[in-house]
């Protein structure tokens, strides 16, 4: 799904409208009421729709992202419209190095690959520890997570407490449609990674991400190699 495949009816541009006020009004309130709070930025579609409305609002809430070393071009082309569009530098997080010197040292340079256990290791040092540093002495997060978007995610609701973190977890789009965010960026005019015109509806890094056929599911392209159950890795992850 992308702006140029996408046909936008009044009832569309309707719900649109509804979900986008509820959403301000929700970042307006964290905002207000669980400061510091910070927006983890993936630079997905969704996270892009959050980073309008919270730029265009002028909501005092940090916007990071995580770089894991191993991101497509596109994402770090993508960092760099989001500083010409918006005039925002993201905080950038990277990984420990003496962590990821490990992982790789041990076990091999793509050892993802070779067991949930090992793609679960490499996650932990490229996205978690370095999620955990970015969510010190932070009140809430926000995130782009949608319900839709896996089987690890139907039953996610908009407002939880992440006791792995030990804060308060926000996930203003909880109940948006992909034609919903969609619609979002084409009439706002929303920048967005160049990869989801070449069907990859879901990013992350580049060994880890691959396009999809049309009707696949939208996180088939995530960790392909594992089954739907364990394709999360580890910042979404409840204890």
């Amino acid at each position: 799904m992308t702006p140029s495949l996408l046909n936008v009816t009044p009832e569309l541009s309707a719900s649109v409208a509804a979900k986008t006020a509820a959403a301000h009004a929700l970042l307006a309130d964290i905002a207000g009421r669980w400061s510091p709070a910070a927006f983890a930025n993936s630079l997905g579609a969704e996270d892009m729709v959050l980073t309008d409305l919270i730029v265009k609002a002028g909501l005092p809430i940090e916007i990071f992202s995580l770089d894991t070393g191993r991101l497509p071009l596109e994402t770090y082309d993508l960092m760099a419209a989001v500083d010409r569009h918006y005039g925002l530098k993201l905080k950038i997080y990277f990984p420990q190095s003496e962590s990821v010197e490990a992982v790789v040292r041990n076990h091999g340079i793509n050892a993802f690959y070779d067991s949930v256990e090992l793609r679960k290791a490499c996650c932990h040092a490229r996205k978690v520890e370095p999620l955990q540093r970015a969510l010190a002495g932070k009140r809430a997060w926000i995130t782009g997570l949608r319900a839709q978007q896996a089987a690890t995610r139907t039953a996610l609701a908009v407002q939880e407490y992440d006791a792995g973190n030990g804060l308060e977890k926000f996930n203003p789009l909880a109940d948006w449609s992909e034609k919903e965010v969609w619609t979002y960026i084409k009439q706002n005019g929303v920048p967005y990674n160049a990869l989801h015109d070449k069907f990859y509806p879901s990013i992350g890094c580049a060994p880890c991400t691959r396009a999809v056929t049309p009707g696949e599911d939208i996180r088939s392209g995530r960790w392909w190699w594992e089954s739907p159950e364990s394709k999360e890795c580890g910042l979404h992850v409840k204890k």
